[in-house]
């Protein structure tokens, strides 16, 4: 199961940066340009956080069910001075789930505001936040605190 759910999170991770960045995209368009925030503009909102969701409930599970992170979490001290250890026992998961919560926030928030442009605004500041968090947290090819492949495959 847990090779199974590495592979949705590596692809559901795709899924989370093209729909950021293209919510991010319209934010900036919509705030700049002084358009309608339309109902699209809601679906892309909440399509947004919904992916970034079930990204986070993949990511946990895989988490609380994974070998790397038991032994992390049993032999903290000598575990945490090893690179690939302590960025998936301790940065990534609180990373992402910062970043999480700063979509949650922005999403909630944007929803609530007045205006079309404030609606924008505020989404995008907020998920510009996640999308940087999130860059850092991921575990690119090129990283130099862990690395995977861009993709994972069984």
């Amino acid at each position: 199961m847990s090779s199974i759910l590495l592979v949705v999170h590596s692809a559901v991770r795709w899924l989370v940066l093209l729909s950021l960045t293209y919510a991010i995209w319209r934010g900036v368009r919509g705030w700049s340009g002084r358009v309608p925030f339309t109902a699209f503009d809601n679906r892309i909102r909440h399509l947004t956080a919904t992916i970034a969701h079930l990204q986070l409930m993949v990511g946990y599970t895989l988490y609380f069910s994974s070998p790397l992170i038991r032994y992390f979490r049993s032999n903290y001290t000598e575990a945490v001075r090893v690179p690939d250890f302590r960025f998936f026992g301790l940065i990534h998961v609180i990373l992402m789930t910062l970043a999480i919560v700063l979509i949650t926030i922005g999403s909630a928030a944007a929803k609530r505001k007045p205006t079309p442009r404030s609606k924008f605004r505020t989404m995008t500041g907020w998920y510009v936040a996640a999308l940087v968090l999130i860059f850092l947290a991921v575990p690119w090819p090129f990283s130099p605190l862990a690395n995977r492949p861009y993709f994972r495959s069984f």
